[in-house]
C-alpha cells in the first residue's frame, strides 16, 4: 500500500509514502504535482484534513493525477468530516452543506471512506462506502490518562445513544444526560440542565465529536458545578476551540482531543495523535 499524506503534518498510518508538492497560482487555483517515482500498481490511500473547500480542492486534484498514472486509488482518510454539523436545513435559503461535500467526494469514487466519530448519522447516509471508526478507543485512552472513577456526561439527548456505546465499550462506566436549548436562528445557547439530583462530589467526564466555540461546554460546566460535581474533565474528538482555552480552563481540569483538525497546545490540553489502531 502506498500513502499519500496531503496534510503533511498529518500522518496517522505507517508505510511508504508518495511525495508532492502543492502551491496555489496567482490567480488563486490550487494545484498539485505528485512524483511519478512509486509503485503505481499498488493501492493507494489518501489522508487529509479537509479544514475549507481549499483542502477540498487539493483532493480531487491529487485524485485526478493519480488517475492519470493508471494508479489505482482505494481509500480515504478523513477523520474529520466537513460541514457535518449542517446535516439539516433549519431555515430558508440555507444548503444541506454536507451533502455538498459527500456529493463531491462521492464523484471521486473511493472504494472506502474512513471517517472518525460522525457528527450524525446523516454523513454516513450521504457517503457511499463510509466506514464510521468509533471514539471508543479515543475515550479509553482519556479514561486511562485520568485514572480513577469517572462518571461519563452526555451533553444532550442527541448524544445518549453514543455516550451509551462508549459505556458499554469501558465495562459500563456510569451515564449521565444533561440538556440545552439552542435558538436556531442565533444559534444560542440556554437552559442547561443535568439529570441528577446531586452528583455529590463525582468527576465528571463529558463526552462529544466536536468543540468549536465551547459555549456548550462552559454551559455544561457551570450547570454540572451546580450540581456539586467534583473534578471537570472534556474529550471532544475534534477540536477546532474556536475561542481558544482559556474560558474552558476556568471549569476544566483537563481537556482531551485528538489531532483531526489541526494541531494545539496548552499546559490544560492532551492532544491523543491519531494513528492506525484510533481510525479502525
Amino acid at each position: 500500500m502506498m500513502i499519500l499524506n496531503l496534510d503533511k503534518n498529518f500522518k496517522p498510518l505507517e508505510g511508504e509514502e508518495i511525495q508532492f508538492e502543492v502551491f496555489t497560482f496567482s490567480g488563486g487555483e490550487p494545484h498539485i504535482k505528485i512524483n511519478p517515482a512509486f509503485d503505481t500498481a499498488a493501492e493507494v490511500t489518501i489522508t487529509h484534513r479537509l479544514n475549507s473547500f481549499q483542502d477540498l480542492g487539493v483532493l480531487c486534484l491529487a485524485v485526478d493525477a493519480l488517475h492519470r498514472m493508471d494508479a489505482s486509488v482505494s481509500k480515504l482518510i478523513v477523520p474529520y468530516f466537513p460541514a457535518a454539523r449542517q446535516d439539516r436545513v433549519m431555515v430558508a435559503g440555507e444548503p444541506l452543506s454536507v451533502k455538498v461535500y459527500a456529493d463531491i467526494i462521492n464523484a471521486l469514487g473511493f472504494k472506502k471512506v474512513v471517517v472518525l466519530d460522525a457528527h450524525s448519522e446523516v454523513t454516513p447516509a450521504l457517503l457511499h462506502n463510509c466506514r464510521v471508526a468509533s471514539n471508543h478507543k479515543f475515550v479509553q485512552r482519556v479514561m486511562e490518562q485520568i485514572g480513577g472513577n469517572v462518571t461519563l456526561i452526555s451533553p444532550d439527548g442527541g448524544a445518549l445513544k453514543k455516550i451509551y456505546k462508549v459505556s458499554e465499550f469501558l465495562g459500563g462506566a456510569e451515564v449521565i444526560e444533561c440538556s440545552k436549548s439552542r435558538n436556531v436562528k442565533t444559534g444560542q445557547l440556554t437552559g442547561f440542565k443535568v439529570f441528577a439530583d446531586d452528583l455529590a462530589g463525582r468527576n465528571c467526564l463529558i463526552v462529544d465529536d466536536i468543540c468549536d466555540g465551547g459555549g456548550t461546554f462552559l454551559g455544561l460546566a457551570d450547570a454540572l458545578q451546580k450540581k456539586n460535581a467534583g473534578k471537570l474533565y472534556l474529550a471532544v474528538t475534534h477540536g477546532i476551540f474556536t475561542n481558544g482555552f482559556d474560558n474552558l480552563a476556568q471549569y476544566f481540569t483537563h481537556i482531551f482531543t485528538t489531532n483531526s483538525f489541526r494541531e494545539l497546545s496548552h499546559k490544560q490540553l492532551t492532544q491523543i495523535t491519531l494513528d492506525k489502531d484510533l481510525l479502525s
